[in-house]
């Protein structure tokens, strides 16, 4: 599987690296201006967008022990959207860096909100705790919705939620690469995050001090989300179609499993990506509404399919 999803990643790189307007055959066109200030740039943004939300997924579905549960159904998205609007309004001019990390912080508040809201709810039915997410998300995307309309600030929400990729040029998506030292801390951490999936009676009994591990776990991923929406944008059903596809085809070794993971998700937002500047060419679709309506479609998959026990990778 390993060798054949690197093949699909690597073509699908190549495709989109030829996709655009301008001919690259073209004498007309510097195909290696081109490619180095626009087609690389949105191309890396796209891997490293979707590796991320997808990686940021994983650890939610094993904090909250539901597989169908992902940053975009626990209100993190919604939150640094507002930690978003707020540092815009108090204080317009700041540097881009501290943007991101009141939106990460927001984000992070808005997830352990969902985490409270969640210890209220009855585990008999997995399906109703990301219902009660996608309330709560609900909830704080109306907050930042009036927000935005009673601030004049519509136009600047509508960037953070259309999750795609057209304005991204060398010098405009280089945060993402915060994306790839995160994956890293990740895999440092997945054995720790993985007995966090036990529940928290298990985990103190193996000695796992887990308050820390799942500040460590949740501030991944609230960081992870909060540097993809100031970016691009934000992009739903990344981190709930990927890893549950990865899971019932490997196993849950999350070590294992990091790897195919951050490359499906690398490649499934580039594949919408790729659809979204095809199907209207040369106008484009956000990948966020490709990814939406696959991702919808793949969700009431997993709702009904019956999950088949993976390989144990360890």
């Amino acid at each position: 599987m390993r060798l054949s999803l690197v093949l699909i990643f690597v073509l699908l790189v190549g495709a989109s690296l030829g996709i655009g307007v301008a001919d690259l055959s073209s004498v007309d066109v510097d195909a290696g201006l081109l490619l180095a200030i626009s087609r690389w740039p949105r191309t890396a943004a796209a891997l490293l967008a979707g590796a991320g939300l997808a990686l940021a997924g994983v650890v939610v579905q094993l904090t909250v022990q539901n597989r169908l549960v992902e940053p975009g159904l626990t209100g993190t998205p919604e939150a640094a959207m507002i930690g978003l609007l707020g540092i815009t309004l108090f204080a317009p001019g700041a540097p881009i860096l501290i943007k991101m990390a009141v939106a990460a912080l927001a984000a992070l508040a808005g997830t352990l909100g969902f985490l409270a809201l969640a210890r209220h709810v009855p585990r008999r039915d997995p399906v109703l705790l990301p219902l009660v997410g996608l309330v709560y998300g609900g909830i704080l995307g109306a907050a930042a919705l009036w927000g935005a309309w009673i601030t004049d600030l519509m136009q600047y929400l509508g960037t953070w939620t259309a999750g795609e990729f057209s304005g991204v040029l060398r010098g405009r998506y280089e945060l993402l690469w915060l994306v790839a030292g995160l994956g890293v801390l990740l895999w440092r951490a997945a054995d720790r995050i993985t007995i966090l999936g036990l529940g928290e009676a298990q985990a103190r009994s193996l000695g796992l001090d887990y308050r820390q591990t799942l500040v460590l776990g949740l501030g991944i991923v609230s960081l992870t989300v909060a540097v993809v929406v100031v970016t691009v944008g934000a992009l739903p059903f990344v981190g709930l179609v990927v890893p549950n596809i990865v899971s019932r085809l490997r196993g849950d070794n999350l070590r294992a499993n990091l790897g195919p993971i951050a490359l499906s998700g690398g490649a499934a937002v580039l594949a919408a990506d790729m659809v979204g500047r095809l199907v209207r060419f040369p106008y484009e679709i956000p990948a966020g509404t490709v990814f939406a309506v696959a991702g919808a479609g793949v969700f009431l998959w997993l709702l009904h399919a019956p999950r088949r026990e993976g390989r144990a990778h360890g």
